[in-house]
């Protein structure tokens, strides 16, 4: 495989090949669930999004069940994951200059407000004479999830081909997620959402979490419904330098859109590693050292608003 091979190539050569999958695995949770089997009377305890536990009937958790088939097989199939594929991201921290294009391109694609990030970008300093860096950060889809082990309602669930989403039909807001993640990347959704023109329940998926529900928690997901249709994140297309890759780890193989790599080669020929991997969750996520930075950090600080100036002022006047 040789770099410069543009998207479309990338995509015929063999990456995603595997396409819209879908699997024929019984329903989740109640939804498959004869009349017959669940005994009347019978109590389960929850945890509301309070914090209290509350005991209810076992046949009321019935509401939430899925009643047409399609909808069925999205829920069933979303959570599985595509065969085959193993996905990874690299992100080369020597080409971030804070565009934040990722920034916005993830908020349109999942329709967030401007307020909410699921990928943001910290300016980071490794030691007092070290010149600062940008440092993007997503959701790492760990391959050992405290967040997964945590949840107790599978809201939050680890798939086949690497990542961790949240099934917003399960998730009670707990948070417990939240707290178990040592990297704080999920966020509480406070407020009651604004579901875009013309969607209803009924398009929902744990792959796009949409339309989303106040009191649950979200999180960068890598867009799977994206990659079922052989596209790039939206955070990798839109960054304006290339600085993400993404691909398959069984393919070995990562591309930024303009150029593509053995992803073996990558983080062995840039010293590739993983963030905090001390703690024994093995990220998916990859970064290159910010050697032979393509841009002075300062330039970062182009067109932000004054009080993100102060805060990333604020942090290099601490360090």
């Amino acid at each position: 495989m040789t770099e410069g091979t543009n998207r479309r190539d990338f995509f015929k050569k063999g990456l995603f090949a595997a396409g819209a999958a879908t699997a024929g695995a019984a329903a989740i949770g109640f939804a498959h669930q004869d009349e017959n089997e669940i005994s009347a009377g019978e109590k389960v305890k929850l945890l509301s999004q309070s914090g209290e536990i509350i005991e209810v009937d076992k046949a009321d958790l019935k509401m939430a069940a899925v009643n047409t088939a399609e909808a069925l097989e999205k829920i069933t199939t979303g959570r599985e994951g595509i065969p085959g594929r193993k996905f990874t991201m690299v992100i080369d921290l020597g080409k971030c200059r804070n565009a934040r294009k990722c920034i916005t391109s993830c908020q349109k694609m999942h329709h967030l407000p401007e307020d909410k990030e699921w990928l943001n970008v910290k300016l980071i300093k490794d030691n007092e004479k070290a010149a600062p860096y940008w440092f993007p950060k997503t959701c790492f889809h760990c391959d050992n999830p405290p967040c997964v082990k945590v949840c107790p309602v599978n809201a939050t669930f680890k798939r086949t081909d690497g990542l961790v989403l949240i099934d917003n039909d399960r998730c009670i807001g707990c948070k417990f997620c939240m707290a178990a993640c040592p990297y704080s990347a999920r966020v509480f959704n406070w407020d009651e959402p604004e579901v875009p023109e013309g969607m209803t329940h009924e398009h929902y998926s744990p792959e796009t979490s949409m339309p989303a529900k106040v009191g649950t928690v979200e999180k960068c997901d890598f867009c799977p419904d994206m990659l079922r249709e052989n596209k790039l994140p939206d955070c990798v297309t839109a960054c304006p330098n290339g600085v993400f890759y993404f691909g398959d780890e069984n393919e070995d193989a990562v591309t930024n859109g303009d150029e593509t790599v053995r992803l073996s080669a990558l983080l062995s020929d840039r010293a590739g590693y993983r963030f905090m991997e001390e703690l024994g969750t093995r990220p998916r996520v990859w970064y290159l050292p910010p050697h032979n930075r393509m841009f002075p950090y300062e330039r970062g600080f182009k067109d932000l608003p004054e009080e993100h100036v102060e805060m990333y002022n604020d942090y290099l006047n601490s360090h």
